[in-house]
């Protein structure tokens, strides 16, 4: 297998621990491993991340913005599910 058909991952950087992972990029690797270590080298060079995650593209599905209407109108019958009932705490953070 040459480097132009290895396959595409996609990295999700953790910046500090509480936090959630955010996507960083996306690079080519042979493998799960080679891809966790060029993404360490390539996305946390400056002790950026406590923690990395390597998905292959391939194995990602998503919803199409063209579709957002009629995709997420369902949820907006369910007020509940937004936090507006109650007052977020002073001193709270990421929340």
């Amino acid at each position: 297998m040459t480097t132009s058909e290895w396959p595409l991952w996609e990295v999700f950087v953790r910046s500090r621990r509480g936090l959630s992972h955010t996507h960083a990029g996306s690079l080519h690797a042979p493998d799960a491993e080679m891809a966790l270590r060029n993404a360490r080298d390539l996305y946390t060079r400056r002790s950026e991340g406590v923690s990395i995650w390597v998905v292959p593209s391939s194995a990602i599905t998503a919803s199409s913005p063209d579709e957002k209407d009629p995709f997420f109108e369902p949820a907006a019958d369910k007020p509940y599910r937004h936090p507006t009932f109650y007052e977020v705490p002073e001193g709270v953070r990421h929340l």
